[in-house]
C-alpha cells in the first residue's frame, strides 16, 4: 500500500524546533527572514530569497571563527554582519525554520586548494575540518545549501559563486573559473539537528591550534583580491 503524502513527507520536529544555536525565534533572526521573503508563500521560492540573503549579505571571514556560543549563534552573524561556513549555514537553518522549513545542519572535510597564503600558513593545512552547509526539506528531499562565500569574496578570488534552486545540491565546485582545483569534498560528517558545539570545537582545536591565540585577524578579502589581481578574467560574471 503507497504511503500518503502526509506520511511520506513527514520529518522529525526537531528540524524545526528553536535551538541554542539554530534560534528561529530570536527576533534578529525572524525579522530578516520576514524582510527577505516579503509576501512569499511557496517554501522553495522562499528558500531560494533566504539563501541569497545569508549568502551575500553576510560576509565569509574565515578570521572571525569564535569557539563560544555567542560567536557560533545565528544571532551572533547578523550582530556582526559576518561568519564563515558553520556559523552561515546556522543562520542559514535559522531563517529557513523561522519560515516553517525543516532544516538541519551537514558537516564534511574538504581540501581548499585557494585558500590564501597567509590563511594556509595559519591553518598549516589546506584541509578544512567541519565545514558546514545547510539542508533544507523542500518537496519531499533534503537539498543542500552552502551560503558560505559571499558573491564579493567570489569575484576577488576568482571563484564561480554557488547557486540555489531549492531542487539540486548546492555544494563546492570542484574547479574555479581559471579552471583551478577549488575544493575537493574528502570525508562526511553526518547531519545534524543543532551545531555539534563541543565535537566541532574539539576539532578546531585539534587540527587548527592557531585558534586558540590572539590576534590572528586579518581580511580575508582583500588577501584574496590582491592574490588574484594579475589573473585575466576567462568568465566575464567574475571580472
Amino acid at each position: 500500500m503507497a504511503a500518503s503524502a502526509e506520511t511520506e513527507y513527514a520529518v522529525d520536529p526537531a528540524y524545526l524546533a528553536a535551538t541554542p544555536f539554530i534560534e528561529k525565534d530570536h527576533p534578529l533572526v525572524r525579522a530578516l527572514a520576514r524582510e527577505a521573503v516579503g509576501d512569499e508563500r511557496d517554501p522553495k521560492a522562499k528558500a531560494i530569497k533566504l539563501y541569497y540573503a545569508v549568502r551575500d549579505r553576510f560576509y565569509y571571514d574565515p578570521y572571525a571563527v569564535e569557539l563560544t556560543q555567542a560567536g557560533m549563534c545565528a544571532s551572533g552573524v547578523i550582530a556582526r554582519g559576518r561568519g564563515f561556513c558553520v556559523n552561515k549555514a546556522v543562520l542559514m537553518a535559522a531563517v529557513a525554520r523561522a519560515e516553517g522549513i525543516p532544516a538541519r545542519l551537514g558537516f564534511a572535510d574538504v581540501k581548499n586548494h585557494l585558500a590564501t597564503a597567509r590563511l594556509r600558513a595559519l591553518m598549516g593545512t589546506d584541509v578544512f575540518y567541519y565545514h558546514g552547509y545547510a539542508e533544507l526539506f523542500l518537496d519531499g528531499k533534503w537539498v543542500k545549501a552552502t551560503p558560505a562565500f559571499n558573491l564579493e569574496l567570489c569575484q576577488k578570488f576568482r571563484v564561480l559563486p554557488l547557486e540555489f534552486d531549492g531542487e539540486t545540491d548546492s555544494i563546492f565546485h570542484p574547479f574555479d573559473a581559471d579552471n583551478r582545483r577549488h575544493m575537493e569534498y574528502i570525508a562526511d560528517r553526518g547531519t545534524f539537528a543543532d551545531l555539534p558545539f563541543e565535537q566541532w570545537r574539539a576539532a578546531m582545536l585539534q587540527h587548527y591550534p592557531y585558534m586558540n591565540q590572539s590576534g590572528q585577524g586579518g581580511d580575508f578579502a582583500a588577501e584574496a583580491a590582491a592574490e588574484n589581481q594579475n589573473q585575466s578574467p576567462s568568465d566575464p560574471s567574475l571580472a
